[in-house]
C-alpha cells in the first residue's frame, strides 16, 4: 500500500498569481509537473538497453552472415556440380515423404470418422450426411414414382412412332 502511495503525484499546484513574464520559470514549471517517476525511468532505461543488446546482435549476424558468403562462396561455386543434384533428390524425396505423411494423416482421419459414424457415435458432420443421403434418397423415389407413371406414356407413344417395335 505504501508502494503504491508514494508513486501517485501530489496535487497540482494552484497558484493565483502566475508570473508569465518569465517564460523559463513556465517552462520548467512544467516540466516539472510533467517529469516521469522512477518507474517510468527504470522502464525506460529497460526498454533502451534491450534495444541497444538487439541491435548490436543484429549488426554481428548480418556481419557474420556478409563474411560468411564472401568466404565460403568461392567454396560453393567449386562444389556447386555436387550440391545442386543432391539438393534437387533431397527436395523431392521431401516433398514425398511430406506428401505421403498426409494422406496417412488424412486417410485416418477419414476412416477414424467413418468408424464412429457406422458405429452410430455422431462424429462432427454426421447430420449433414443424414441429410444428404435423405435428399439423395428423396430424388431417387420421386424420379421412380415419374418414370413408372410416365414411362408406359412414352412406350406407346413409341409404339404408335413404329408400329413394328
Amino acid at each position: 500500500m505504501a508502494d503504491s502511495q508514494s508513486q501517485t503525484r501530489p496535487p497540482r499546484p494552484t497558484h493565483t498569481h502566475i508570473n508569465n513574464s518569465n517564460p523559463t520559470s513556465t517552462f520548467l514549471r512544467k516540466l516539472q509537473y510533467h517529469a516521469p517517476n522512477s518507474t517510468q525511468l527504470v522502464g525506460l532505461l529497460t526498454l533502451l538497453i534491450s534495444a541497444s543488446i538487439l541491435l548490436l546482435l543484429t549488426g554481428l549476424t548480418v556481419t557474420a552472415t556478409v563474411l560468411g558468403l564472401i568466404f565460403f562462396t568461392p567454396l560453393i561455386l567449386l562444389t556447386s556440380p555436387f550440391w545442386v543434384p543432391i539438393g534437387t533428390i533431397l527436395f523431392v524425396l521431401t516433398a514425398a515423404f511430406l506428401s505421403i505423411c498426409g494422406f496417412v494423416v488424412a486417410l485416418v482421419a477419414g476412416l477414424s470418422w467413418m468408424y464412429r459414424y457406422f458405429r452410430g457415435m455422431h462424429p462432427p458432420g454426421s447430420d449433414q450426411v443424414d441429410y444428404a443421403r435423405s435428399r439423395i434418397y428423396d430424388t431417387a423415389s420421386h424420379v421412380k414414382d415419374y418414370a413408372s407413371q410416365y414411362g408406359g406414356y412414352l412406350q406407346i407413344k413409341v409404339k404408335d412412332a413404329a408400329p413394328g417395335a
